[in-house]
């Protein structure tokens, strides 16, 4: 499956629709993003029920902003609607594939009762941050 160019417009829309979106912050004039991008581009081709996204960080400063990007290429992993994974970084081929496998093997139903466990103890203590992510999932 080719890679989807997100935006804010169609932002939301993709990651709520699928079960698995994995995302690549980038920017044409970055040289890691650039020896990234067939790593990329082959496990789009290998994993079809994944929906593999591009986000031009120039084009989509915005978007960029609400997700804090600093340095690129940073990858973002949601499955069913949560961050699993954000990291800067390009990943080489057998790291990313085994990334890919384990956000597979993930039980969400343990995730989601690990957040919610989360958000109550932080509720609890008084700082309900009411975010919809997973809060200390940055890898898995």
């Amino acid at each position: 499956m080719p890679t989807v160019a997100l935006t804010k417009e169609n932002f939301d829309e993709t990651i709520m629709n699928n079960e698995t979106v994995i995302v690549d912050f980038w920017a044409d004039w970055c040289g890691p993003c650039k020896m990234f991008a067939p790593v990329f581009e082959s496990a789009s081709e290998r994993h079809s029920d994944i929906v593999f996204a591009k986000v031009d960080t120039d084009a989509e400063m915005e978007l960029a902003a609400a997700f804090g990007i600093r340095s690129i290429p940073t990858l973002m992993v949601f499955r069913d609607q949560i961050i699993l994974y954000a990291q800067p970084g390009a990943l080489p081929e057998q790291v990313f594939e085994d990334l890919i496998s384990k956000v597979r093997e993930l039980d969400m139903d343990a995730v989601r009762a690990q957040i919610e466990a989360e958000m109550a103890a932080e509720v609890h203590e008084g700082h309900d941050h009411g975010d919809d992510y997973a809060p200390g999932h940055d890898e898995i």
